[in-house]
Parts: C-alpha cells; structure tokens; sequence
C-alpha cells in the first residue's frame, strides 16, 4: 500500500511539473484566450493561408494566431536546411510581414522538436489544419503544433468558435 501511495505522489508531481503550461494560472489563460478572440475579429487570412504564405522562407513547421505587445499577429514557424525562422504574416493581407532567423532559447527548442515531428510527416500542418475544420463547423483554427505521439507525428490543432476553444489532433503519417 505504501508503493502505491508514493508512487501515486510521484505521478501527481510529476504530472504538475512536467505539464507544459503548469506555470499559467486559469486566469492567465482565459484573459489570453479572451484579447485573442476580440483581435481575431480583425483577421482576414486563415491560419492555412498563412502557413502557404510562409513557406516562401521555408517549410511550415508550426503556426498560431497571437497578441504580441497588445497587437494581432500571425507568426510561423519556418524550416529551410538547418535553419529556423520566425515568420510574420500580414493577418489582413496574407503576405510576408518580416522574417527573423531563429537562433537560441525557448524559440530554438521548440523549432527543433517541431521539425523532428514534421520530418516524418506525410501531410503539411495545412492540410491537417483544414481537416480539423471539416470536422468542426463553424471554427476557425488559431494554431497548429506537431509532436510526436507513440512515434507518429500529430498535429494538435487549437479551433475556437465565439468563446468556445478546443484542440483537436489529426494525424500526419
């Protein structure tokens, strides 16, 4: 019994610690989650068109709709060789905004993880983006992220309606 007691302590901490938005509080995320919806009503370009837009710098490797310093942008990941970008698109327009090589911190390992998920990927984020959508009348995506689940690359795709939010996974193998 006291195996399983400290074993189910040891889950508990290292679910909370290992979770990757443990650090955001409830409200953290639902103030956020609310500017993103006011300012998504001023985007005209999906996220899709957004991820072909990009990949004038590159492979497409993730996308999100967010609220940097108070204004909407939608930035893109992008994978040329062994180089990251960040890619800003015009989320009126649909064109190229600016381009920033990605080279260290948080920014650099995420770029990587994403890659090694979108190296064994058989769909682009686009069209695992529009599949989401399928299923989902009436969303709009807001991101779309690879990871690698059991060996296979998924993508997780964040769709909102109004104030409603979920993530839907599709496959990419």
């Amino acid at each position: 019994m006291k195996t399983i007691s400290s074993m189910a302590a040891f889950v508990a901490v290292f679910a909370f610690v290992a979770s990757p938005g443990w650090t955001q509080t409830t409200d953290d995320k639902a103030k956020e989650h609310a500017d993103l919806e006011k300012a998504l009503k001023d985007a005209k370009v999906p996220l899709q068109q957004g991820l072909t837009a990009s990949a004038k710098e590159g492979k497409p490797i993730s996308a999100k709709y967010e609220v940097e310093d108070g204004k909407l942008q939608l930035s893109v990941y992008t994978m040329k060789g062994d180089n990251f970008s960040e890619v800003i698109v015009d989320h009126k327009t649909g064109k190229i905004a600016k381009a920033e090589p990605i080279t260290q911190g948080d920014d650099l390992t995420h770029a990587k993880e994403q890659s090694a998920a979108m190296a064994k990927a058989k769909r682009s984020l686009g069209a695992a983006a529009s599949e989401a959508l399928k299923e989902n009348k009436g969303y709009r995506a807001v991101s779309v992220f690879p990871t690698l689940k059991d060996g296979h690359p998924v993508a997780d795709v964040t769709i909102v309606k109004g104030n409603e939010w979920k993530t839907v996974s599709e496959k990419l193998d």
